[in-house]
C-alpha cells in the first residue's frame, strides 16, 4: 500500500504582493513524528506552516500557485472547506492567547462549537485534554477560575489542551515557547514528546538546540527556498549542503 503522508507539499509558491515569499517548496511531513522547520528570521518558517491551515488567507494580497495535500486533498483547492481543514490542524501560537473566560470553558469552547452539550462528556473531555497538557493537577480545584489568572506558561498549555479538544491530526506549532521562561519551555516539550505518538507534530522554531531536542525530521529554508529535508539525525550530523552546514555551525544566520 502506498504511503500517504498526512501534508504533502508540491511546488508551492507563495507572494505577498510582489515578495515572494516562498519558492516552489516540495516536502513531505512525516505522520506521528516531530517535524521541525528551522532557519533564520524571514526565511519563511511561518508562511509554510500557515500555509497547511490556510492562515495565509488572511493576509492581504496573497497569492498561491501549487498544492498542499492534507489526507490526499488539496485544501487551496476553491470547494475545499477551510473550517473542515482547520478542524484537524490544531495550532499553538508564539504567545498564549487564552479566551477571556473560566480554564474549563477554554477546553471547553472548541467540542461545544461542534455541537457537544452533554455535560458530563463535556467534563470529560476537559479532564483528559488538561491531562494530556500536562496542566490538570495544577488546575484541578480550581477549573471555573479565571484562564486569565494561570501563568504564561500555564496558559500556553492551556491553550494545548483546547487545540487538542477539538480532536485535530496535526498539531502546528509557531516557535511555541518563545515566550516561556525554561521551565515551561520544558514542560510544553516534554508535551511534545509524549503527544507525538497519537499526533503530527510541526514546529517552527529559530532554536537549535530545540530542534535538536526535539526534532524526528526537519526542514531548513533559507531566504524562501527549502535547502535540504531530511531525518534530524541526517541534517545535524551530515548535512548535505554547504549552507546547511553554515547554518548549524553559525556562521550564517
Amino acid at each position: 500500500m502506498e504511503y500517504k503522508p498526512p501534508i504533502r507539499v508540491k511546488n508551492l509558491n507563495i507572494y505577498y504582493g510582489n515578495e515572494h515569499a516562498l519558492k516552489n517548496i516540495s516536502v513531505d511531513i512525516p505522520d506521528k513524528r516531530i517535524t521541525a522547520i528551522i532557519g533564520p528570521s524571514g526565511c519563511g518558517k511561518t508562511t509554510l506552516l500557515k500555509s497547511f491551515n490556510r492562515l495565509v488567507d488572511l493576509a492581504d494580497g496573497v497569492k498561491v500557485s501549487g498544492e498542499v495535500l492534507v489526507d490526499g486533498e488539496n485544501i487551496f483547492d476553491p470547494g475545499v472547506e477551510v473550517t473542515q481543514v482547520r478542524k484537524k490542524m490544531g495550532l499553538l501560537s508564539q504567545k498564549p492567547y487564552p479566551l477571556p473566560m473560566s480554564i474549563y470553558d477554554n477546553v471547553a469552547y472548541g467540542p461545544r462549537i461542534h455541537g457537544m452539550k452533554d455535560k458530563k462528556e463535556l467534563s470529560g473531555i476537559v479532564e483528559r485534554y488538561l491531562k494530556e497538557s500536562g496542566l490538570w493537577d495544577e488546575v484541578k480545584d480550581r477549573l471555573h477560575a479565571p484562564a486569565s489568572r494561570l501563568s504564561l506558561g500555564q496558559q500556553q498549555r492551556l491553550c494545548l489542551a483546547r487545540g487538542l479538544a477539538v480532536e485535530p491530526e496535526i498539531i502546528l506549532c509557531d516557535e511555541p515557547t518563545s515566550a516561556l521562561d525554561p521551565a515551561s519551555s520544558k514542560r510544553i516539550e516534554e508535551r511534545f514528546m509524549e503527544l507525538k505518538s497519537s499526533y503530527t507534530i510541526v514546529v517552527v522554531t529559530h532554536i537549535l538546540r530545540q530542534a535538536r531536542r526535539l526534532a524526528d525530521y526537519v526542514i531548513f529554508l533559507y531566504l524562501g527556498e527549502l535547502i535540504e529535508h531530511g531525518p534530524a539525525e541526517k541534517i545535524f550530523e551530515n548535512p548535505e549542503k554547504a549552507m546547511t552546514k553554515e547554518y548549524i555551525k553559525g556562521i550564517i544566520s
